[in-house]
C-alpha cells in the first residue's frame, strides 16, 4: 500500500473496531467477537480487502497488545486492590490454571485422538482466561467487589503460567529428552526473573516520577510507556516472564501516588483499547472461515469440557480455602473466559512446526468464540440471579482526578464522593487531613461551595484537595479512611467550665510555638483545630475547657460569644482585604452552635 492509503486503512480499522464495540455493547456481548468478525470479513475469505497468513508477525502483535493489555490491569488495580485477594488469586493462578490445562488436555487427547503431550499442549493453550476478556466484562459489570478483584487477579496473573506452559510442552514434544524436569526449570526461572524484574522496574519508576519535574502532565505518559518496555525487555533479556514483569510493575506505579496519575490512567486505558482492537483484527485475519466446519464439533466438545468440567474443577479446587460460597465459586467459575491469549499462544506451536498446529489454531478459535458469546453474553444474568451482585461497580472508580502543579511544589487531587463513602454526612474539620493539605473547593451539582470546618460533606460531592508533595504519602491511606472508613466518632466540643468564662488577649510568643498548629495555650491542650489562616500563620482552635482562642501575631481566648465580639471589632478595624476575609472566616465559624455559647 501506498502510505496515505496504509493510513486511511489503518484509521478505518480502528473506527470500524469503534463501531463495533457500540454495537457490542447495545447487544451486551463481548465487544471482542465483533472486532475479530471485522477482520475475518476483510481477511483471505471474506471481501479478501487485506491477505494476511503471518503468524510470526501476527504472534509479535499480539505479545506487544497483551502486555500493554496487562499493564493497564496492574495499573488500574494497584496492590491495594489486589492484596484482599492474593491468596486466592494467585491459587487460580498457578493452581487453577494448571488443572484446567491436564483436565481439558487429557480431554482433547481423548476426543481428538490426540498423543498425551499433545493433547496437554491444546489444553495449556486453552487454560487462561483472557486479561483483555475479563477487564471489559468487569468495566460493566456490579459483581462484589471481592469477586472482582480476585478475577482481576488472576487474569493478571495466570497469563505468565498459560504462556510457559505451552512452551514447556512445545520444548517437551520436540526434545522428549528433556522431559518434565526441563520444563519445571524454566517455569520456575521465568516466574522468579519475571517477578522481580517486575517489582524493581515499577519501585524504581515509583521514585522517578516522584522527584522528576517534568515540563508537562502529557510527558508523564511518555515516560509510563518507557517503563513497560523496560519491564517488558528487562525480563525477556534475562529469560524471565516479561508478561508478569509488566503486570507487576503495573501494579507497582497503580499503588503509588505519582503525579498526574489520573493522566497517565487514561492514557494506557486509551492505549489498551487499541491494543485490543488492534489485536482482535490481526487474529481474525488468520482465521479462515472455510475451515472451520471441519472442526466444528471438536471445537465444541473441548468448549464443553473447558467450560463445564474444566474450569469448575479447578475453580472448586483453587478456592479451597478462600471463604467462598457455592454461587460466588460458580460465578467465579462462569467468569474464566477465554479471548485473545489463547488465539495468541495457539501461533505458537505454528511457527515451531508442531506437526498438529494448524488444526489446533482452528479449535482454539471456534472454542474461545463459544466461550466468549456463551459466557460473555450471561455472566451479568448469572450473576444476578445467584445474588453475587450489588448496587456498586465491580471496578472501583478512581479515588483521585490529579492535576500536575508540581512547579509550586504541590498536587491538587479531585475526589468524587459516592453514595456509601464513609465521609458522607461527616464535617469538613472531622476529615483528619494532614497539616499540609486543605480542601479548597467542593463542587455539588453544578455549584461551587466555599468550605468550611462546619461544612458538611455530602454523596455527590467533588472535593477538590490541595496538597504538598511532602505529604503525598499519607494521601492514599486518607483517601481510604475516606471511602471505607472507619472514621471515628465525630468530636465533641467540650462544655465549658464556669472557672473558663474569663477572656484575655496577649501577643504570641515563640515559646508557644506554631500559631497555624497551636498544641497548647494558656496551659491548656487545643482539642480541635477548625479553621487556619491563609494570609499569615494563625488559626482557630477549641481548648480541652470548652474555650475557643484565636491565635497569630495575638492570642485571644474566651467564650464563643466573647470571641466572636472581639472577632466583630477587629473585623471592623481591619483595613487589608486578607485580615478582613480572616476574621469574617473566624466570625462564621463560631455562629455555628457552641455548647453553654
Amino acid at each position: 500500500m501506498h502510505e496515505a492509503e496504509l493510513i486511511l486503512a489503518t484509521g478505518a480499522l480502528l473506527a470500524a473496531g469503534l463501531f463495533a464495540s457500540l454495537v457490542a455493547g447495545r447487544l451486551r456481548i463481548p465487544g471482542l467477537v465483533l472486532f475479530l468478525g471485522v477482520g475475518m470479513a476483510i481477511g483471505s475469505d471474506g471481501t479478501g480487502w487485506i491477505e494476511f497468513s503471518n503468524y510470526e508477525l501476527a504472534r509479535v502483535v499480539g505479545v506487544i497488545a497483551l502486555g500493554l493489555i496487562l499493564y493497564e490491569g496492574g495499573l488500574t488495580a494497584g496492590f491495594d486492590e489486589i492484596r484482599p485477594v492474593l491468596a486466592p488469586a494467585l491459587s487460580l493462578a498457578l493452581v487453577g490454571t494448571a488443572i484446567t490445562a491436564a483436565v481439558t488436555g487429557v480431554a482433547a487427547a481423548w476426543l481428538l485422538d490426540l498423543s498425551l503431550l499433545e493433547g496437554l499442549l491444546l489444553g495449556a493453550i486453552l487454560c487462561s482466561t483472557d486479561g483483555a476478556a475479563i477487564f471489559a466484562l468487569l468495566r460493566g459489570s456490579t459483581l462484589r467487589r471481592r469477586l472482582a478483584r480476585t478475577l482481576e487477579g488472576e487474569a493478571g496473573m495466570n497469563d505468565p503460567v498459560a504462556v510457559l506452559l505451552v512452551l514447556g510442552f512445545i520444548e517437551w514434544i520436540m526434545q522428549p529428552e528433556g522431559g518434565l524436569a526441563n520444563m519445571l526449570v524454566l517455569f520456575v526461572q521465568q516466574l522468579l526473573i519475571g517477578g522481580a524484574v517486575g517489582l524493581f522496574v515499577g519501585r524504581v519508576a515509583v521514585m522517578a516520577f516522584q522527584r522528576a519535574q517534568l515540563a508537562s502532565a502529557g510527558l508523564y505518559p511518555v515516560a509510563s510507556i518507557a517503563t513497560v518496555a523496560i519491564a517488558f525487555g528487562g525480563a525477556e533479556i534475562l529469560h524471565g516472564s516479561a508478561f508478569l514483569s509488566v503486570y507487576l510493575t503495573g501494579l507497582v506505579i497503580g499503588s503509588a501516588p505519582i503525579p498526574a496519575k489520573q493522566t497517565v490512567t487514561i492514557f494506557h486505558e486509551g492505549l489498551a483499547w487499541v491494543a485490543q482492537i488492534t489485536l482482535f483484527i490481526v487474529l481474525g485475519l488468520l482465521v479462515f472461515p472455510h475451515e472451520l466446519p471441519a472442526v466444528a464439533l471438536e471445537g465444541l466438545l473441548i468448549t464443553l469440557v473447558l467450560v463445564f468440567v474444566a474450569r469448575p474443577a479447578a475453580v472448586a479446587v483453587a478456592t479451597v480455602a478462600g471463604g467462598y460460597t457455592l454461587p460466588e465459586r460458580v460465578a467465579l467459575s462462569w467468569a474464566g473466559l477465554r479471548g485473545a491469549v489463547p488465539v495468541v499462544l495457539a501461533t505458537f506451536p505454528v511457527i515451531e512446526g508442531i506437526q498438529v498446529a494448524p488444526e489446533f489454531f482452528n479449535i482454539v478459535f471456534f472454542a474461545v468464540l463459544i466461550s466468549t458469546l456463551l459466557q460473555g453474553a450471561t455472566f451479568e444474568p448469572l450473576s444476578r440471579r445467584l445474588g453475587v451482585t450489588t448496587s456498586d461497580p465491580a471496578l472501583p472508580r478512581p479515588l483521585t482526578e490529579t492535576g500536575t502543579i508540581r512547579g509550586l511544589g504541590a498536587e491538587v487531587v479531585e475526589y468524587p464522593v459516592g453514595d456509601e463513602d464513609a465521609i458522607v454526612g461527616r464535617r469538613v474539620r472531622e476529615l483528619g487531613l494532614p497539616r499540609d493539605a486543605v480542601i479548597n473547593v467542593i463542587v455539588r451539582g453544578d455549584e461551587a461551595i466555599p468550605p468550611r470546618g462546619s461544612t458538611r460533606v455530602e454523596a455527590g460531592d467533588a472535593l477538590h484537595v490541595l496538597i504538598r508533595q511532602e505529604v503525598t504519602r499519607e494521601v492514599g491511606p486518607l483517601l481510604e479512611r475516606w471511602r471505607h472508613g472507619p472514621m471515628g466518632e465525630p468530636p465533641k466540643r467540650p462544655r465549658l467550665r464556669a472557672s473558663s468564662v474569663s477572656f484575655t488577649v496577649r501577643p504570641w510568643n515563640d515559646e508557644d510555638g506554631d500559631p497555624a498548629h497551636p498544641r497548647m495555650i494558656g496551659g491548656h491542650e487545643v482539642l480541635e483545630h477548625v479553621r487556619t489562616r491563609r494570609d499569615r500563620r494563625g488559626a482557630l482552635v477549641v481548648l480541652d475547657d470548652g474555650r475557643l482562642a484565636v491565635t497569630g501575631p495575638l492570642v485571644a481566648v474566651g467564650t464563643p460569644i466573647a470571641l466572636q465580639t472581639f472577632a466583630r471589632r477587629r473585623l471592623a478595624q481591619s483595613s487589608d482585604d486578607a485580615e478582613r476575609g480572616w476574621w469574617q472566616e473566624v466570625v462564621g465559624s463560631i455562629a455555628t452552635p457552641w455548647p453553654h455559647s
